[in-house]
C-alpha cells in the first residue's frame, strides 16, 4: 500500500467516521454486547466508548498501524481491555469458538473478500454467538442503486477499496449466519448512495 493508503486515508475515515449520527448508530450495535468480543475493522476505535460495561475483553483486528495510534486516547479513557490481535479479518488468529460475540461497523464494504472474512468470524464464535453489525451496502431503491454504480469506482479510489454496492444481508446469509434483527434505512445527513445502512444481529449456528 502507498502513502496515501497507509497515511491519509485512516485520518480521513477517523473524522468521516465520528460525524452526523454515528455515535447514536455505534450504540446501537453495541447493545447487548457482552462477554469475550472480537471486533473487526477496529479502525481509530470510535466504537469504544459504546461498549457495554457486560464487555470482558475485546481483541480488535484491524491493519492500520496510523488508525491503532488514532485509538489511543479512546482506550486510555475506557476501562474495557481492548489487545490488537490481528491484521487481517480474513485469516483471524484464533480456535475455533472463541468468542462470545463480534462487531463489525463500516467494514464490510473494505475488506477484500467479504465472504471469506464473515466465515472466519463465524468460525470463531461460539454456537448461537452474534455478531453485532452495522454496515453500507447496496440500497434498497433501484434509483439510488444505479448511482451507487456510477459512483462505486471513484469510491473505491478516494476510499482505498471501500465499495458502494454490496449487498450486505446476502453476504451473511451466505456465510452461513442468520439474521435475526435487522433495520435497513438511509443514514441522516449522508448521501443516499454512501448512507445505506443495515444495521441488525446475525447469529453463528
Amino acid at each position: 500500500m502507498g502513502f496515501y493508503a497507509t497515511h491519509i486515508v485512516p485520518r480521513i475515515i477517523d473524522v468521516a467516521c465520528g460525524m452526523g449520527e454515528a455515535d447514536e448508530l455505534r450504540r446501537r450495535v453495541c447493545e447487548g454486547l457482552a462477554g469475550e468480543v472480537l471486533e473487526i475493522g477496529f479502525g481509530s476505535g470510535h466504537n469504544v466508548p459504546f461498549y457495554p460495561d457486560a464487555v470482558t475483553r475485546v481483541a480488535a483486528v484491524d491493519p492500520s498501524d496510523v488508525g491503532w495510534k488514532l485509538a489511543e486516547k479512546r482506550l486510555r479513557a475506557s476501562s474495557t481491555p481492548v489487545e490488537r490481535a490481528g491484521l487481517d479479518g480474513q485469516s483471524l488468529p484464533f480456535a475455533d469458538h472463541t468468542f462470545d460475540a463480534a462487531l463489525s461497523t463500516w467494514t464490510l464494504c473494505t475488506v477484500p473478500d467479504a465472504d471469506t472474512a464473515l466465515r472466519e468470524v463465524r468460525r470463531v464464535l461460539k454456537p448461537g454467538g452474534a455478531l453485532h453489525f452495522i454496515e453500507h451496502g447496496l440500497a434498497p431503491d433501484e434509483n439510488v442503486r444505479r448511482w451507487q454504480h456510477r459512483l462505486d469506482p471513484l469510491e473505491q479510489r478516494v476510499f482505498d477499496g471501500c465499495h458502494l454496492t454490496r449487498p450486505i444481508v446476502e453476504l451473511l446469509t451466505g456465510a452461513g449466519f442468520t439474521v435475526t434483527e435487522l433495520d435497513v434505512f438511509y443514514e441522516k445527513g449522508a448521501p443516499k448512495p454512501m448512507g445505506a445502512d443495515s444495521l441488525g444481529l446475525a447469529v453463528a449456528p
